[in-house]
């Protein structure tokens, strides 16, 4: 005679306990997403010193092969250019029918690198897509402003007129090395924000004396909190080094996308202010 078949009982989930497996899962969902953000923009950040090492190290070969003289910002005049067009330290403006041409740019001999999405020239947190290009063509140029406004007057656009009688720097001649910047995040307010490869200064001199600027240029894009003011700008000194500066509230003239400048004039921008 067979032995009776014994049936087990199976117990499924009840309703109850599946909505709070749900709601546990959700809230370390909730709690793991910020940590993962927050590692993602320090991977980041970490990417955009390092594009900016790489530029300021080609800055200064840049000088060494000219007689400490450092890079321009632009040729724009037609003193320099005659009838051709503007070339700036990325590469030509775009408005001839080749385009934007790196190899023509001021840094291209020394840094081994071409103008495309995510390559050194573009901030990885302010990547192609989020920003409107300027320019005549839709193409990437790069989301660094240089300090041409200080390292060299008569060649930077828009400024040269009023500031054109100071002196296109040498190595030897920068103050403060170790504090001024060459290159740093930039970003220009607007709908949409707009890249511009220009660092401008938190003061302008314009006739004869400071004035407040209403654009400054640098971006402080990196590790933006989600409620206040905040965010870090990633910056390459004149000495060589890179290092972040976290932003102050009172440092940003367009809170809402995080521009501003960082610090006063004769810090990071213009340390011979007082003898203009």
């Amino acid at each position: 005679m067979n032995p009776p078949i014994l049936h087990r009982e199976r117990r499924a989930f009840t309703l109850i306990e599946l909505l709070v497996a749900i709601g546990v899962i959700a809230v370390l969902i909730a709690l793991l997403l910020p940590a993962l953000g927050a590692a993602r923009e320090t991977g980041r950040t970490a990417a955009c010193l390092s594009n900016q090492r790489q530029m300021v190290l080609a800055w200064t070969m840049y000088a060494n092969a000219y007689k400490e003289r450092v890079m321009p910002l632009a040729y724009w005049s037609r003193e320099d250019i005659g009838a051709g067009e503007q070339i700036f330290w990325w590469g030509t403006h775009g408005s001839g029918p080749e385009g934007v041409n790196y190899e023509k740019g001021f840094i291209a001999p020394f840094l081994d690198a071409k103008l495309s999405p995510r390559s050194v020239f573009e901030c990885p947190s302010q990547a192609w897509g989020t920003y409107r290009p300027q320019g005549p063509r839709q193409t990437p140029t790069s989301t660094y402003g240089y300090n041409g406004y200080y390292l060299s007057p008569s060649k930077t656009p828009g400024w040269a007129q009023q500031i054109g009688f100071r002196p296109w720097k040498r190595l030897f001649e920068i103050r403060q090395p170790e504090s001024v910047f060459v290159f740093a995040d930039s970003l220009l307010a607007g709908d949409p924000p707009s890249n511009t490869a220009l660092l401008d200064p938190p003061m302008v001199f314009s006739s004869g004396a400071w004035q407040e600027n209403p654009f400054p240029t640098t971006s402080f894009r990196h590790h933006r909190p989600r409620v206040g003011v905040g965010g870090t700008t990633c910056a390459a000194r004149c000495d060589g080094s890179v290092r972040s500066v976290i932003a102050e509230p009172l440092w940003l003239t367009d809170p809402g996308i995080a521009i501003g400048s960082a610090g006063g004039l004769d810090v990071h921008y213009v340390p011979d202010a007082s003898d203009w």
